[in-house]
C-alpha cells in the first residue's frame, strides 16, 4: 500500500470538517460542534475530566509495608512495575506519531490527551518505586523491559508492529498499530493490575493500588477510543476491511493471549490469592471484550464471564463506591459536568 503523508498543519482551501480520518482533507481548524463523529467530543471530555497527578497519591503506608511483603511479592511488584513502564513509555510517542497522520483534527486532539496521560502513567511508576525501594532497585526494575527474556518475548510482536508503522506508515500498518494499542490498553496491563488489586484486598500497598486504579480508568477510556477509531477507519476504507485483515486481527489476539498467559504464570505463579486458572480465564475474557469493542466476534466462547469477580471492588473504587470494573465512572479527579451527570457522583 502507498505510504501516507503527514497531515498538514493548516490548509485553508480544505473544509474544517474532515473528509476522512486518514488520507482525508481538512483545513486543520477544529470546531468541536462540526466534526465527522460528534460523539467523540464526549470521549474527549471524559478523557480531560480524568486529570490526576502521581504525587497526589499518598504512599506513606506503602513505604512502611513494602519490606514486610514476602520475597515473592516484592519480586512480582518490581517485575510488574517494570512491565507496565515498558508498555506505557512507548505509548506516549506512538499516540503522538499516529496523530501526525490523522487528517481529522478531533483525532489529533484526543490522541494528544492520550499521549499526555500515558506520560503521567510512566511518571507514576517512577514515583511508586522511588517511594519503596532504593535507586539501584528502581533502575533494575526499569531495565527489565530490555533484559528479561520472558518480557522480551512477550513484547516481541508489539515492538514489530509499532516499528513497522514508523518505518512504513501505510494505512494497513496504522491499523495494525492501532490493533496492538487495543491489546496493550485492554489486555497486556491486566495481569499486572490484578496483582496490585490482590494486594489491596489483603490491605497491602493500598497507595500503589490506588494509583493503579487511576491508570486503569484512563486505559479503559483509551481502549474505548482506539476501538472506535479502528471501526471508523474500517468503515471509511473498505479496501482494508477484508477477510485477510480480520484473520490477522484474530491471529494476533490469540498470540497475545498465549503470551499474556505465559507471562502471568511467570510473574504470578507464587502469589497467594491469585488462581492461575482463573487468571487465564480472565485474560481470555478481556480478549473477548476487546474484540467485541472493535466489532469482531469472540474467540473464547467459554470465557464470556469474568472469573475473577473480586476485581470489581478494586478498580477505581477506593472511595467505597461500588462500580462495574469495566464501565465504572471516574472518581474524585473528575469534574462535574453535563457529560458525567450530577446523579452519577
Amino acid at each position: 500500500m502507498e505510504k501516507l503523508n503527514r497531515a498538514k498543519t493548516l490548509e485553508p482551501a480544505n473544509p474544517n470538517r474532515s473528509t476522512g480520518i486518514f488520507n482525508g482533507e481538512s483545513s486543520g481548524i477544529l470546531n468541536w460542534n462540526d466534526i465527522a463523529y460528534p460523539h467523540w467530543y464526549k470521549m474527549y471530555k471524559r478523557l480531560v475530566g480524568n486529570y490526576w497527578q502521581a504525587d497526589e497519591v499518598n504512599m506513606s503506608s506503602d513505604v512502611k509495608q513494602f519490606s514486610s511483603l514476602t520475597d515473592e511479592e516484592q519480586d512480582a511488584y518490581l517485575k510488574i512495575i517494570g512491565l507496565l513502564s515498558t508498555l506505557d513509555a512507548p505509548q506516549t510517542r506512538t499516540a503522538l506519531l499516529l496523530s501526525l497522520y490523522a487528517t481529522d483534527p478531533s483525532v489529533q486532539s484526543i490522541m494528544a490527551v492520550i499521549a499526555q496521560q500515558e506520560a503521567v502513567h510512566n511518571e507514576s511508576y517512577s514515583y511508586v518505586l522511588s517511594s519503596v525501594v532504593s535507586l539501584d532497585k528502581q533502575n533494575n526494575s526499569f531495565e527489565l523491559g530490555r533484559k528479561d527474556p520472558v518480557l522480551l518475548k512477550r513484547n516481541e510482536k508489539l515492538m514489530k508492529y509499532y516499528n513497522e508503522f514508523i518505518t512504513n506508515p501505510t494505512l494497513e500498518n496504522i491499523i495494525k498499530s492501532l490493533v496492538y494499542s487495543t491489546l496493550l490498553e485492554g489486555l497486556y496491563f491486566y495481569s499486572g493490575f490484578a496483582y496490585f488489586y490482590n494486594l489491596a484486598r489483603q490491605n497491602k500497598m493500598v497507595g500503589t493500588s490506588t494509583m493503579i486504579s487511576y491508570i486503569n480508568r484512563d486505559e479503559l477510556e483509551h481502549g474505548r477510543f482506539i476501538s472506535e477509531l479502528i471501526r471508523a477507519t474500517f468503515a471509511e476504507n473498505q479496501n482494508v476491511n477484508n477477510k485477510a485483515m480480520t484473520d490477522w486481527v484474530y491471529n494476533q489476539y490469540k498470540i497475545a493471549v498465549d503470551s499474556e498467559i505465559e507471562w502471568s504464570k511467570y510473574v504470578l505463579g507464587k502469589i497467594e490469592g491469585i488462581d492461575l486458572q482463573d487468571m487465564e480465564g480472565y485474560i481470555k475474557y478481556r480478549a473477548n471484550k476487546m474484540l467485541r469493542m472493535i466489532g469482531l466476534s469472540e474467540i473464547y466462547p467459554e470465557n464470556v464471564e469474568n472469573p475473577m469477580k473480586w476485581i470489581k471492588a478494586y478498580a477505581d473504587n477506593f472511595d467505597g463506591t461500588k462500580t462495574d470494573f469495566f464501565e465504572q465512572k471516574s472518581r474524585q479527579y473528575t469534574k462535574t459536568s453535563d457529560l458525567n451527570g450530577f446523579d452519577d457522583l
